[in-house]
């Protein structure tokens, strides 16, 4: 079963999700959002900038633009 990771710093209000141990590169995707890919182009995590206000403006619900389909390998 494939992990994710989440790292958060709160000073830094930046969240990063993490499902798959491999090298890669954030690619921006607009609005203080990353997605992190493989030389390949796999996406194998992302990540948020100003998170907690994100948060605070949508109520404690985030919706991130973009879908997220996890396979095991």
């Amino acid at each position: 079963m494939a992990k994710m990771n989440i790292w958060y710093d709160e000073d830094g209000d930046f969240l990063e999700i993490s499902i798959a141990k491999q090298k890669g590169f954030f690619k921006d995707v607009g609005n203080d959002i990353w997605e992190r890919v493989t030389k390949k182009g796999k996406v194998i995590g992302f990540a948020v900038l100003n998170f907690k206000k994100r948060i605070k403006k949508q109520k404690r619900e985030v919706t991130l633009p973009f879908k997220l389909s996890l396979q095991e390998s």
